[in-house]
């Protein structure tokens, strides 16, 4: 995507934007020919707005003002200095066009002015694409796979900063 940049959202700006594009790209990531309405979407995103201070919602924006991905991060509940990446998702008609990519690349400056050290985040081990996106910026796999405590669907946790390992 030619022109795109990543910003921190005002409080409460563009979560009705992020909370449609989680709805939609997780319908098209696990094949649901149902989308979830913003009634169910966006409690998801709220909650981890709601969870702290410094929980904080990036935007990625293109040339037109449309929101295109967005990423939801709140504190570690286990690392104060670490940050838990809950959400990242991208509109899926410009899938693979970079935008995961800039909201990454954007993630680590972003994470060091809000006093974090490192950061964590959770992908399903078949979201090949997520994973490569999550690998090519820097992450890396920590501990074994476990189930989702929700769909039983094994999830591979990841760290970027000084908690990873060498």
């Amino acid at each position: 995507m030619a022109s795109l940049i990543v910003v921190e959202s005002a409080l409460g700006q563009f979560v009705d934007d992020a909370s449609q594009i989680w709805a939609e790209a997780t319908a098209k990531r696990d094949n649901d020919p149902e989308i979830a309405p913003l009634a169910l979407s966006r409690p998801v995103i709220d909650a981890v707005l709601g969870s702290s201070l410094r929980s904080k919602l990036l935007v990625a924006v293109d040339a037109t003002g449309q929101v295109v991905g967005f990423t939801a991060v709140e504190p570690s509940a286990s690392d104060r200095d670490a940050a838990e990446v809950r959400y990242l998702g991208v509109l899926a008609s410009v899938w693979g066009s970079g935008v995961a990519t800039a909201l990454l690349a954007a993630l680590p400056k972003w994470l060091s002015a809000a006093g974090f050290t490192s950061a964590v985040l959770s992908v399903y081990t078949d979201n090949q694409a997520a994973i490569a996106s999550y690998v090519h910026a820097g992450w890396v796999p920590i501990g074994d796979a476990t189930p989702h405590r929700g769909s039983g669907r094994l999830e591979q946790q990841y760290r970027l900063g000084s908690g990873a390992p060498q």
